[in-house]
């Protein structure tokens, strides 16, 4: 594989501020939440959002999908959703007796799946099969999801009424997780007042322009692959995880795969940047939107008032840096 060059780099910088700028018009006041969603969609993985309703997960998936110029579909998760409702089912025509497959929604580039808690498990493992294999298996014919392929699945605090929780190894298999969360006094009354202010057929996502492509974006995230790693990097990566191995707060620690996604998700972070080369900053910030979400506390943990994040900050700052990379 040939080197990244700083060219690239900062192309792929540029389509991202590009990307972000038109995305906000939308969703207002969420600048870093917009470049954080694209940096998981560089790494060619997929993205949980777990937050109250009516903060701008939809906005965000819409947003992206306009932008990027990608096929978009909504998923209404609900607890009647069955399997084939994603993947699509095979039909028979009378008229000349054959089966025919009608795919499902799981088949366009970008998937929205709205409030994924609110199916039981048996409906989740349809659309996470999907995230992983990127095929989808009906009456045994496989069909292929399109590329580039991106979900972004929205999930409610696991405290509202008829919710179901995402259970571990399900949510191992998300890239990353981000919240949105809220607007401070005078963006949410900016917000307000322009929305109100709108006609009311005219939708903020309406406001977000084509910046880049589908083919733009499935050569980003080759590039991304090519971003730089020091050896010594790579070692940091797994001691931070072994870290929280040993920790007796965590159920589980860090799997392989989470090794793995945080180092992607690094690339992203630095050739976002302009960069060719990770720092040991990009693999502390990855750590945070990459982890978090895989991490449960155990029931004595829990009783104590420990909390995930700062158990995890605790971590990276009490393992030792890399003393020299490469590039740094």
């Amino acid at each position: 594989m040939t080197e990244l060059t700083e060219n690239e780099a900062r192309a792929v910088s540029q389509i991202t501020e590009r990307v972000v700028s038109h995305v906000s018009r939308g969703l207002t006041g969420k600048d870093d939440v917009i470049r954080s969603a694209f940096q998981v969609m560089l790494t060619g993985g997929h993205l949980l959002i777990e937050d109250v309703p009516g903060v701008g997960k939809t906005l965000l998936a819409t947003g992206l999908a306009r932008a990027c110029q990608l096929s978009f579909s909504r998923i209404q998760f609900t607890a009647d959703l069955m399997p084939g409702d994603i993947t699509g089912v095979r039909v028979y025509n009378p008229a000349d007796g054959a089966w025919k497959f009608e795919a499902g929604p799981i088949f366009h580039e970008l998937v929205l799946a709205d409030e994924i808690n609110r199916s039981g498990p048996r409906t989740q493992s349809a659309l996470l099969e999907a995230m992983e294999e990127r095929r989808v298996s009906v009456d045994g014919t496989t069909y292929l999801t399109p590329q580039p392929f991106f979900v972004i699945a929205t999930a409610n605090p696991v405290e509202m009424d008829g919710t179901f929780q995402l259970p571990e190894a399900q949510r191992d298999r998300f890239t990353a997780r981000l919240s949105i969360g809220y607007l401070d006094e005078a963006g949410e009354a900016a917000m307000v007042a322009a929305r109100t202010a709108a006609r009311p057929d005219e939708t903020a996502a309406a406001s977000v322009t084509a910046v880049t492509s589908a083919k733009d974006l499935l050569a980003a995230q080759v590039l991304v692959r090519k971003v730089y790693v020091a050896d010594a990097l790579y070692r940091y990566a797994v001691r931070l995880a072994d870290g929280t191995r040993r920790t007796d707060v965590f159920r589980l620690g860090i799997s392989p795969r989470g090794v793995i996604h945080v180092i992607v998700m690094a690339k992203a972070i630095a050739i976002t940047a302009g960069r060719t080369h990770v720092l040991p900053d990009d693999i502390q910030t990855a750590a945070h939107s990459t982890w978090r979400h895989r991490l449960t506390l155990t029931p004595a943990a829990a009783r104590a008032g420990d909390n995930v994040g700062d158990v995890l900050t605790n971590i990276l700052a009490r393992t030792p840096l890399p003393s020299r990379t490469p590039r740094s």
